[in-house]
């Protein structure tokens, strides 16, 4: 350790899951020592505990026997994170530890029990989309944290070292916050796969359609990004193009749902975006003939 420098403390990680990969290689990196990997079970989640406590040099278990960690992060499903914390409440000695979880829609009360026995409790979430086939960088991404003072102190240093950025969340903005951040990615993706079927329609392949709607997706992306919502929209409704989108609204009825998410995402634009002739755009998507 060079002179100035804070010691790192030792992380266990609960959990093998894409986020718990993700983020272990970015600890790693940042210069924390991963000391442990505690699988929900045996079988693949013990395997997969394996794979990733090798890669860290940490040690994989089921049981919580090696958790001496000073940080036990619990990087599990929503549904898990309480259970986990009372599986592990038992057996581990939480005094002065700090005990974090990473759901976004949370908040560090799910780490109750372990506060109980004298635990600091955290929630840490990275505003980053994560998948099996890819580990992305969490420098510069957004973490939400909230909860007791010395855990988030610890948290804050923590998401500093790995290049994130950290901002605090009240408990009773988690769920909206979820919300927001399902609708920049799952729900996002949802929405181009509901592309790919809108392509079949103009006799496009799902894997050609992919290809070429990369370019303006990418542009979309960096006006948004430099102009803003508003700057960035463009299309037959900013133009007040009714008979387009009668036109659009005539030939989807060949795949109802996508029709349906047109109508929904149109009548946002109408309300959250410029464009022109408005009422009349507003009737066309209210018109529903037989």
């Amino acid at each position: 350790m060079l002179p100035g420098m804070r010691p790192r403390p030792g992380i266990t990680i609960v959990g093998a899951g894409n986020l718990a990969n993700a983020l272990a290689g970015s600890l790693t990196q940042a210069g924390y020592k991963i000391e442990g990997v505690i699988a929900r079970s045996g079988g693949a989640s013990l395997r997969k505990a394996q794979e990733l406590a090798k890669e860290t040099g940490a040690r994989a278990s089921v049981t919580p026997a090696e958790a001496q960690a000073a940080v036990v992060w619990f990087c599990v499903p929503d549904a898990e994170v309480a259970h986990a914390a009372l599986a592990l409440v038992e057996k581990i000695d939480w005094k002065k530890k700090v005990g974090l979880h990473s759901s976004g829609a949370l908040t560090s009360d799910e780490l109750g029990a372990l506060r109980q026995r004298g635990a600091s409790v955290a929630s840490v979430h990275p505003l980053m989309t994560f998948v099996r086939s890819s580990r992305p960088s969490l420098r510069g991404a957004p973490f939400a944290i909230e909860g007791d003072r010395a855990a988030v102190k610890v948290a804050r240093c923590i998401v500093n070292d790995l290049g994130g950025r950290a901002y605090p969340i009240r408990k009773t903005d988690k769920a909206a916050y979820h919300a927001w951040g399902t609708f920049a990615s799952p729900l996002f993706t949802a929405l181009l796969a509901t592309t790919e079927q809108v392509a079949a329609v103009a006799g496009v392949k799902p894997n050609a359609a992919r290809r070429r709607i990369i370019p303006i997706l990418l542009q979309t992306l960096a006006n948004y990004a430099a102009f803003g919502a508003a700057g960035g929209f463009s299309g037959p409704i900013v133009r007040g193009d009714v008979d387009t989108v009668k036109r659009h609204l005539r030939v989807l009825r060949k795949v109802p749902a996508a029709r349906e998410v047109y109508l929904a995402l149109a009548r946002a634009a109408l309300l959250y975006l410029p464009a022109k002739q408005k009422d009349s755009l507003r009737k066309a998507l209210d018109f529903q003939p037989d």
